[in-house]
């Protein structure tokens, strides 16, 4: 049996999948509420397909508890935040979790660390916490890092697809751990050792921030001169070798916001290009909201209520908002004591903020200008909504004659 320890967006699905394919599983989370829905039969997230993972393995007896349970194998996969001073991992919740394993896990049990840490994290922080309970690792337990490898809106889909990477003191637990992980996945598993595993996850991450700030930088560039950004994008990607992505508001989510900061925290004189690409990628906010207020003054718009922000998530057709790009706008906002402006997601069911709506049509006839900042099918699929409304677009999808964009 595994125990699975946390069961926000990594861990549950994760769980899931395991159990379908027959693995006994326990799923562990601190949080009752949360519990009870699951055992209630209820998601806890909207992600296609997921629904239907959850009742296979309902099926297949997965139980949810708040309890640790006493078992060979655990899977930890809970939060991981960086200090936003410091630029370096908070394991706290990573550490907690292990304290906890331990109270309960009988001798030569094995620790999965799902969850994304930074290169040494294992060795400075979980280490320690083993030997301050008189255990030796490699003895008493063992442990592994295998690094979860999936995206909001496709999560599914890829926990099954996805080639995955172990990260293992010792190879042959590292196989073990790899067979646990073949009952569902069908990509490649690498299996490594415990340092390279957690350097491998951090760069794939720093690396797509990388190129999205050399976009994010570009659309600033040709602005500044009044050149479409779009066109030279779609012109110089037939370069059979290059691949530019596209400009947009900021970047959100649990990973390439807050991976790279890792790198920057541990290694401040080295990472220098990576620090570089964080702070403009973090900029963006700023910076559309700088187009916003030039399009208010252009248009004779001079109250900010009557300007409307479209999507809340940090990706499109999901009901994640962690780090989104138009959180950390309003919180922009509210610094420079400004407010008023209008707000709307069609997958953000809960009130976050004020002047939230959650009816397209209102949201539309309260404002004179909409500022799309997420692609979701809604929008991307029915422009025509918009008809009549002072566009910004950040997202490039909105082809109609005098949109303004990034």
């Amino acid at each position: 049996m595994i125990n699975i320890i946390g069961l926000g967006y990594i861990g549950l699905p994760t769980a899931l999948m395991f159990a379908s394919h027959g693995v006994g599983v326990v799923g562990t989370d601190y949080n009752k509420e949360l519990v009870d829905t699951l055992n209630a039969g209820h998601t806890t997230f909207e992600e296609d397909g997921l629904d239907e993972l959850f009742g296979e393995a309902v099926k297949h007896g997965i139980k949810f508890t708040t309890e640790y349970m006493r078992t060979d194998t655990y899977i930890i996969a809970v939060p991981t935040p960086y200090d936003k001073a410091s630029k370096k991992i908070d394991a706290s919740y990573v550490t907690e979790a292990v304290k906890n394993v331990i109270d309960v896990c009988p001798k030569g049990a094995t620790v999965v660390i799902e969850s994304t840490i930074s290169p040494g994290t294992v060795d400075k922080f979980v280490r320690p916490v083993i030997e301050q309970f008189g255990l030796k690792t490699g003895e008493d337990i063992n442990l592994v890092h295998a690094p979860e490898r999936i995206i909001p809106g496709n999560m599914v889909y890829e926990l099954k697809h996805n080639s995955r990477t172990i990260g293992a003191d010792n190879p042959e637990i590292g196989e073990k751990v790899k067979e646990y992980y073949s009952s569902f996945c069908e990509g490649e598993i690498v299996v490594t050792d415990i340092r390279t595993a957690e350097m491998t996850k951090v760069v794939e991450n720093t690396f797509r921030d990388i190129n999205i700030a050399f976009a994010n930088e570009l659309a600033k560039i040709c602005r500044s001169d009044n050149m479409d950004v779009y066109e030279i994008i779609s012109i110089a990607n037939r370069h059979p070798r290059v691949n530019i992505l596209s400009p947009g508001p900021g970047v959100g989510g649990h990973c390439i916001s807050v991976d790279p900061w890792f790198l920057v925290g541990d290694y401040p004189s080295l990472a220098n290009l990576i620090k570089q690409a964080r702070m403009i990628n973090d900029s963006m906010p700023e910076y559309v909201l700088g187009r916003i207020s030039e399009i208010m003054k252009e248009n004779g718009i001079k109250d900010v209520s009557r300007v409307g922000l479209y999507g809340l998530t940090y990706k499109e057709n999901v009901d994640d908002i962690r780090e989104s790009p138009t959180l950390q706008m309003l919180e922009s906002m509210e610094r420079h004591l400004a407010s008023g402006i209008k707000v709307y997601d069609p997958y953000v069911k809960r009130d976050i903020c004020e002047n939230q709506y959650h009816d397209f049509d209102k949201f539309l006839n309260d404002v004179d200008m909409v500022v799309i900042l997420v692609g979701h099918s809604e929008i991307r699929n029915n422009p025509e909504k918009l008809l009549g409304k002072i566009i910004l677009d950040t997202r490039n999808i909105c082809r109609m004659d005098g949109v303004y964009r990034l």
